[in-house]
């Protein structure tokens, strides 16, 4: 249902756009969030968009999240990428217009993309 792609390696200051594709469902009536696990550690929120955007506070000033309801696709632009940001990165779909970061408010979930930001 959920389809992410765009990951990949990148050099620490440099850049990346994940994408977030919904098939067989719309999603502009709910919220998107984008979470990130790295290996050994919890699965945390990045950051999501609703009614306004998100951003937990390590990614504030350098990652940007957009939604193009047209193409049912979320996006999350990352810039000045550190190597504390190399992660598997999920998107997933809120159960309703309301966002939250904690994991269990999700109701769908992509199979993740890989992001390695080399120092």
């Amino acid at each position: 249902e959920l389809a992410e792609s765009g990951g990949g390696l990148v050099q620490a200051g440099g850049s990346l756009m994940v994408s977030c594709t919904a098939s067989g469902r719309t999603f502009s009536s709910y919220a998107m969030a984008w979470f990130r696990q790295a290996p050994g550690k919890e699965r945390e929120f990045v950051s999501a968009i609703g009614a306004s955007t998100y951003y937990t506070d390590s990614v504030k000033g350098r990652f940007t999240i957009s939604r193009d309801a047209a193409k049912n696709t979320c996006y999350l632009q990352m810039n000045n990428l550190k190597a504390e940001d190399t992660a598997v990165y999920y998107c997933a779909r809120s159960r309703s217009i309301s966002w939250s970061r904690y994991p269990n408010n999700y109701e769908y979930w992509g199979q993740g993309t890989q992001v390695t930001v080399s120092s």
